[in-house]
């Protein structure tokens, strides 16, 4: 494993000191390793005892080594009141958030060379960092594949989910290998079925390779914040629950998928969350050319998506086009449909829909999206639409963001071009946009035409399902002002729209299978605020 930042750490006595650094400047100076897996900090500590000094300060200066640019900050860290209740020394670093949680300590000098006495403590220490660490970013996981079971019957149904269709209705959507009827039965008990619809039936080919039935069904009128139960021609029986009609509404979201242990790790996470609705900002199964992925993507999401709405959009893995510009998605458009002509879309690759209070627009990156395209006229039209009273929130998906200060995926056209759409986006007074792409975690303040704007949308990239490609941890420097939070790890976030007025965000990283929030804050609804009445587009 090689090593992108080596820091010696002394401990020395003198006197106290009151001149003092910002602890931002100490965070921001320690944020230096790189996406690369092998590229991480290694911290090296040793100890000296100071004569019971109580008032410790850090003296801090670092460089980046291996042919590396240099980067080097100095100055003195005044000690916090919860420095004095640690048992020991310790030194917690997190790859982009450092704590210093120090006592009896007086001056700490952190250095790029060991130049230090007590050489044997060095090895003491650095066990302590190792085994203290806030956060550790875990190593990749394997590959999952999930076939389907031995033996089993051709016309067992397999993955299954279902996604919202207008105001009261929900789409269920399986496939079989053999030939079934497209048929639902469902009611509010199980085992009880007061109600029964039958739907379509297709496939798809794809060079030599066929896709099993794929069925569609899409039943209602249904009750808000209902359990209903319904089975198949065959199979076992299964169930979902409605949205709630009034807040509060909990979305779940997270992109780039694939499938992966951290997916399931998501996976399991989000099933933990109660919440009422999926959201997807693109790359499902990072099939790309091989079409079986999809069925094992589909069986992987099946005990989630076959009981909460699932609403997608498509990203550049979804597509069987393997050219750097994604146009082709036959297979995304045959299994995961979702509700565009309801919308008035004429591309199951961008729609809209409206749940408890919030109005949702899922774009496409991958399709035309320039001032004059169908996508764009849809956009404008469909905002124009939007009743603020009866859905006084706006959210906004899409794949490529159009906010991003880590290196990976700078400049795509399918972000710098679809910027085109923002001055659409702030008339309205869209509220968040949520974005994948970049295998990572940032949140952005409120934002327009790249600067803080109060009435803009808070920009937030999730892009850390799980997927194969594994973390992009190599962010630029300096940390924008307009960038609040930023973190490579896989996880999850959470949208609670509260009321009318407020909603509340978090973010829960995957810790070693363990979710843990990591970053949240309140969002003030745009529509309640008097300084951003809605402007006519």
């Amino acid at each position: 494993m090689s090593v992108c930042l080596l820091l010696a750490v002394t401990v020395v006595v003198i006197g106290d000191r009151n001149d003092g650094v910002d602890e931002k400047d100490l965070h921001r100076a320690l944020n230096l390793c790189t996406e690369r897996e092998e590229d991480r900090m290694m911290m090296l500590i040793a100890v000296e005892e100071n004569d019971g000094l109580t008032n410790p300060h850090l003296e801090f200066e670092f460089e980046k080594e291996n042919g590396r640019d240099i980067k080097k900050k100095s100055g003195i860290f005044r000690s916090d009141s919860f420095f004095d209740k640690m048992k020991k020394p310790q030194l917690l670093y997190d790859n982009h958030n450092i704590q210093q949680q120090i006592t009896n300590l007086s001056h700490i000098s952190l250095i790029p060379k060991m130049k230090f006495q007590n050489f044997w403590m060095l090895v003491a220490a650095a066990a302590v960092v190792a085994g203290t660490a806030a956060y550790d970013r875990p190593p990749p996981r394997q590959n999952l594949v999930l076939s389907p079971i031995k033996d089993a019957d051709p016309t067992t149904p397999q993955q299954v989910h279902v996604s919202l269709v207008g105001k009261d209705r929900m789409r269920i959507s399986w496939i079989t290998d053999g030939h079934t009827p497209a048929t639902v039965n469902y009611g509010t008990s199980p085992e009880k079925y007061e109600y029964s619809v039958t739907g379509t039936v297709s496939s798809y080919q794809h060079l030599n390779y066929t896709s099993g039935e794929i069925h569609e069904v899409i039943i209602g009128p249904l009750d808000p914040h209902t359990e209903y139960y319904y089975r198949f021609a065959t199979g076992s029986e299964y169930s979902f629950k409605t949205p709630p009609a009034k807040f509060p509404v909990k979305f779940a979201i997270s992109g780039d998928l694939g499938q992966t242990g951290w997916t399931q790790s998501t996976l399991e996470h989000v099933s933990k969350s109660n919440y009422d609705v999926f959201l997807l900002p693109g790359d499902l199964s990072y099939a790309d050319t091989v079409e079986s992925l999809w069925d094992s993507f589909g069986r992987l999401v099946e005990p989630l998506a076959s009981r909460r709405p699932w609403m997608v959009t498509q990203g550049n893995h979804d597509s069987e086009n393997i050219t750097a510009v994604p146009t082709t998605f036959i297979a995304y458009n045959a299994r995961w449909r979702m509700p565009f002509e309801e919308s008035g879309s004429a591309s199951n690759l961008y729609y809209s829909f409206e749940v408890s209070g919030v109005h949702v627009v899922m774009l496409g990156s991958y399709t035309d999206f320039g001032p004059g395209s169908n996508q764009y006229q849809w956009l404008e039209s469909d905002l124009k639409k939007v009743d603020m009273s009866r859905t006084p929130w706006l959210v906004v998906l899409i794949h490529a963001p159009w906010y991003n200060s880590n290196y990976a995926h700078q400049g795509e056209i399918q972000s710098v071009g679809m910027e085109s759409m923002e001055g659409l986006l702030y008339k309205a007074r869209v509220d968040v946009v949520f974005a994948g792409h970049v295998h990572a975690y940032e949140r952005f303040n409120r934002v327009y035409n790249h600067k803080a704007n109060s009435c803009g949308p808070a920009h937030i990239t999730i892009g850390d399902g799980g997927n194969l490609h594994g973390l992009a941890s190599n962010y630029t420097e300096p940390q924008p002002t307009i960038s609040a939070f930023r973190e490579a790890s896989f996880g999850h976030g959470q949208f609670e729209v509260v009321d009318a007025s407020y909603a509340k965000w978090s973010w829960h990283r995957n810790d070693d299978d363990e979710s843990v929030q990591a970053d949240s804050v309140t969002l003030m609804n745009l529509a309640s605020n008097p300084a951003c009445n809605k402007l006519e587009i």
